[in-house]
């Protein structure tokens, strides 16, 4: 069954955002006192009194702006609006009712959907006088102070009551979650957009456009994914103390714990930068399978050599995480997209394998007969025995007579083998070595 859309609107700076966290239960949205902080639209699954729905946060509609900002934000809201079963117009007490609040009002009448009016911001209810927010037309409205989640519950069971009855829920799909990240302006949000087939994210020439990690389900062909658009990672030193920026990077880093795959866009014009690298690695250690995407592909000069000289000097860079699989793309024109999910596809099916204990014990034993552990301080390791307990990424745990005899240089080459034997580039895998046998364990 799918889950009710409910959306959260209003001008800039009405608490929208500061709503949306109390309601999801975590700091999914940007809170800032700028204006104009959630450019686009932000999901977040959440529930009340059992009944679970999906709440998305907008950008601050401003629809007389002449901003080219504020104009993409209007676009999104609206694509929020189309969607949304329920719509939460966002008033602020504090600031009082302005033309922009009658603007907005105009606007979802035109959507002839349940609209509730929220007036937040009412630190002392009984004090204040809220006879000006009747002249918006929407009849009764609810009067919260989010930051303090007074009147929210309220707010909630009216909310709920708006949704269509349920026959039984029906289990969630698994879909493959997608991160897609790197330096700014790499072009992310266009790649982004152009996997799905239309405009979901906001594109600009200037880096730092997309500040939260957009969450899309989408489907192709057949199989569902959701893909997470993330902010632009850039060097520490140039992001501001405090400042919305790190907020963004923080959540574009949460995307990647959360993901199954990850995308690690680069500009092809600038090659891989020291930055990159650094993304590259972190994904590396949260055990994240990743195809590295060229993008822009279609502004560079090629000759023959052209893509073996990218290889080659990617292959240098990334040469702690040998196994990466790169395609080179153009998101302005839809060159080799549809590779790009065949790809996706193929490291996602490498971090889920799963291979039977005796298969893998009977690779473990080829790999120890062709080498065995090399000796220290005249004793050898013995390799007894090995299981896989875990996927994503594959983990196998090896069992030894003492752990601390197998050297680095000898469980690199375990890793190496057990890579080739299952074949499984794209993706990291891991190596436990524990004393003792399975039985033990």
């Amino acid at each position: 069954m799918i889950k009710p859309l409910v959306a959260v609107v209003g001008k800039p700076n009405v608490g929208k955002s500061t709503f949306f966290n109390k309601v999801c239960g975590g700091r999914i949205s940007i809170v800032s006192d700028m204006p104009g902080v959630t450019r686009d639209r932000i999901y977040a699954d959440a529930e009340w009194l059992g009944r679970k729905f999906t709440l998305v946060d907008t950008g601050g509609i401003q629809l007389k702006s002449e901003d080219v900002m504020f104009r993409h934000i209007k676009e999104q809201a609206q694509i929020a609006l189309d969607l949304a079963d329920v719509i939460l117009f966002f008033c602020d007490y504090k600031s009082g009712l302005t033309t922009e609040d009658y603007d907005v009002a105009t606007l979802l009448r035109r959507t002839n959907k349940p609209v509730i009016l929220v007036v937040n911001k009412v630190d002392h209810y009984i004090e204040a006088d809220l006879t000006d927010f009747y002249t918006l037309g929407f009849g009764d409205f609810f009067a919260i102070a989010a930051e303090q989640k007074q009147g929210v519950g309220d707010l909630l069971d009216e909310v709920v009551s708006y949704f269509p009855q349920e026959d039984g829920e029906a289990e969630e799909d698994d879909a493959i979650k997608i991160a897609v990240v790197g330096k700014p302006n790499a072009g992310k949000s266009s790649l982004v957009n152009k996997i799905l087939g239309y405009d979901r994210t906001i594109v600009s020439d200037m880096a730092g456009t997309t500040r939260d990690a957009v969450d899309t389900p989408f489907t192709y062909d057949g199989r569902k994914y959701i893909i997470i658009d993330t902010a632009g990672m850039r060097k520490k030193r140039a992001i501001e103390a405090d400042s919305v920026e790190q907020y963004s990077v923080m959540r574009s880093l949460n995307a990647v714990r959360r993901a199954d795959v990850c995308l690690i866009v680069m500009d092809a014009n600038e090659g891989l930068s020291e930055q990159d690298v650094k993304i590259a690695g972190f994904i590396h250690e949260e055990g994240k399978p990743s195809v590295v995407v060229i993008n822009k592909w279609d502004l560079i000069e090629k000759d023959t050599h052209t893509v073996e000289k990218f290889k080659k000097q990617l292959s240098c860079d990334l040469a702690f995480m040998d196994y990466f699989r790169s395609i080179t793309v153009s998101a302005l024109t839809g060159q080799r997209v549809g590779k790009l999910m065949d790809e996706v596809n193929y490291v996602y099916a490498k971090s889920t394998f799963r291979c039977t204990t005796g298969t893998l014990n009977d690779v473990i034993s080829d790999a120890v007969r062709a080498v065995e552990p090399p000796s220290q301080h005249g004793r050898r390791a013995k390799i007894k025995y090995a299981t896989q307990p875990s996927v994503q990424p594959p983990t196998f745990v090896i069992f030894t007579n003492n752990a601390e005899l197998v050297h680095f240089s000898y469980r690199r080459y375990l890793e190496n083998y057990l890579r080739r034997a299952f074949a499984l580039d794209g993706t990291p895998i891991k190596l436990i070595f524990r004393d003792g046998s399975e039985k033990d364990e």
